[in-house]
């Protein structure tokens, strides 16, 4: 097969590095890719959003399956302008259609169709600029903590937790007067804080079959010790203590089966990867969020667990037919360590020379926000690398993916030094 796969993040290098391992992948272009994606498939410069010369591209590279990775091509519509092209209404895509994708593009969507469904999640309502006053006097009889959250696509950023009502209303008005997140967060979903723990769970559909992949957890903040502002995420674990066979027994029952059956309800066929971001409550799963696409840098953990051949897994989704595929899965831990640059996830600085990568040892590195110019790899980005240990203990995997992290070198360098720590202690 020829693939096409759009993306330029560690995630996108993840997918790249488990495809080319396949016999059935002959050429892999990545468009536009980075740095790492380069050493094992084909970089082509065209924007993850620029819909005609994707399909110039399939056409021209006589492509047999796409696979989109980043959510913003997804929500924007790049499966629906792909199908309508001619000739190229059967090509198998790996990628929801922009109705689907609204599952992540919309927060007030992904909540109304858990509420039409019955999945469980946190009690909210919606607020945007006209009804400003509702959502203040709202605010002043909500219990605290409280989570408010842009409606659209905010790069992993757009949630708030306020501690007080002041600090809710001051966000709320940011938001939705100030323009805090742009068109983003021109409605805000505002949602009872859950007491718990997160994990994600992943799901791959083809609009009918569906496979649960290996759950990861991943560290959003900057700071160790879950302090500071959220970022892209800082690090992530696969699999995790906690997630028991009960537990994720109760997940596909009252999580995982209502969405796809809803989907099927709601006319949309969905066949891509759905990401479940879930709060354990009291033993029982409630759904944070949906995202339309893998996690990042949750990927990063997830892929290097799976043993199934990966393009095989890809072609079977797109062509409708994930009952004909077996999922097998590695029992060894995965963790990876994010090293971010400097000043991240606020202002930073880029195009610092990366060093000592040849140095690492036991570990894949996946590249994040890189670039490759004049025989050196530099910094491209706030996330740069993501540094994957597998081992036969959480302990293990952990202390390797920190060395890698220690040893590889650039100015302005910084990551978290806990990633995982909290599950070594965990007792339910």
């Amino acid at each position: 097969m020829n693939i096409l796969l759009l993306g330029s993040g560690g995630r996108e290098h993840a997918f790249a590095w488990k495809l080319v391992q396949s016999p059935l992948c002959d050429t892999l272009l990545v468009a536009p890719g980075n740095a790492g994606t380069a050493q094992v498939a084909t970089n082509v410069p065209v924007s993850a959003t620029d819909f005609p010369a994707i399909a110039d591209l399939i056409r021209s590279q006589n492509i047999d399956l796409l696979i989109v990775g980043p959510e913003e091509p997804l929500v924007k519509g790049v499966v629906d302008y792909i199908r309508q092209q001619p000739g190229l209404q059967n090509l198998p895509i790996v990628g929801p259609d922009a109705e689907g994708a609204q599952l992540e593009g919309s927060k007030d969507f992904s909540k109304q169709f858990m509420a039409r469904h019955g999945i469980p999640t946190a009690a909210s309502q919606t607020f945007t600029a006209d009804t400003l006053a509702d959502g203040l006097t709202y605010l002043d009889s909500h219990s605290l903590p409280v989570v408010l959250k842009a409606d659209g696509l905010a790069a992993g950023k757009g949630v708030i937790i306020a501690e007080t009502v002041a600090e809710a209303k001051q966000t709320l008005t940011d938001m939705l007067s100030n323009g805090r997140f742009g068109s983003a967060g021109s409605k805000v979903v505002i949602e009872q804080f859950l007491r718990g723990i997160e994990l994600s769970v992943f799901v791959l559909s083809d609009g009918v079959n569906y496979k649960i992949l290996p759950e990861a957890k991943d560290y959003k903040r900057i700071g160790e010790g879950d302090t500071g502002p959220n970022t892209g995420g800082m690090g992530a674990v696969s699999p995790v203590v906690f997630a028991t066979k009960s537990f994720l027994e109760k997940v596909e029952e009252k999580v995982v089966k209502p969405t796809l059956t809803g989907l099927q309800q709601d006319g949309i066929q969905y066949r891509g990867f759905i990401f479940i971001g879930l709060m354990k409550v009291n033993g029982e799963p409630y759904v944070i969020e949906y995202n339309a696409r893998m996690g990042d840098p949750e990927t990063e953990v997830v892929l290097p667990r799976i043993q199934t051949d990966f393009a095989e897994l890809m072609l079977a989704t797109g062509r409708g037919e994930l009952d004909t595929i077996s999922l097998q899965v590695s029992l060894q831990t995965a963790v990876t360590t994010v090293v971010v640059s400097g000043g991240y996830p606020d202002a930073y600085e880029t195009d610092k020379i990366i060093s000592d990568l040849e140095r690492l040892e036991d570990v894949t590195a996946f590249h994040a926000g890189t670039k490759a110019q004049d025989g050196q790899i530099l910094t491209n980005g706030g996330r740069v690398l993501a540094l994957t240990a597998q081992a036969n203990s959480l302990e293990n995997a952990i202390r390797k993916s920190q060395e890698a992290a220690r040893r590889v070198q650039f100015e302005g360098k910084q990551y978290r030094k806990d990633i995982g720590l909290d599950l070594i202690r965990y007792s339910d």
